[in-house]
């Protein structure tokens, strides 16, 4: 997928979803969450931002971690979510599907200007 930029603030304001998302299908470390996030089209996310909310959303107890060894290299820190965090990306998707919704009824049709209207 082409890398898009997107606005930062449009980042922030779904990144915590998008990482509940990834790890929806079960457990995963770090570096492979970016790389979802990326394959995704949302670009690349920084570790100095990955990382902060894994603890921020392990902290809130929508995540929980275990360490397992590498294959032949260190260990790795393993995120899954707990049932809390199932619960929260539920309602959140739900949340973020009625935005969406909402915000489209505002915005004019892509690629039409004033005078097309």
């Amino acid at each position: 997928m082409t890398a898009v930029k997107w606005p930062g603030e449009w980042l922030r304001g779904v990144l915590q979803l998008c990482v509940l998302s990834a790890l929806e299908a079960g457990p995963t470390y770090g570096y492979a969450i970016g790389q979802r996030l990326e394959e995704a089209g949302l670009g690349t996310v920084k570790g100095g931002t990955l990382y902060p909310l894994l603890g921020r959303l392990e902290s809130d107890g929508l995540v929980r971690s275990t360490w397992a060894a590498g294959e032949g290299g260190p260990g790795r820190k393993y995120f899954q979510l707990s049932d809390a965090g199932r619960r929260e990306l539920h309602d959140r998707v739900l949340m973020w599907r009625q935005f969406t919704a909402a915000t489209a009824l505002l915005l004019p049709a892509a690629g039409t200007t004033e005078e097309e209207s």
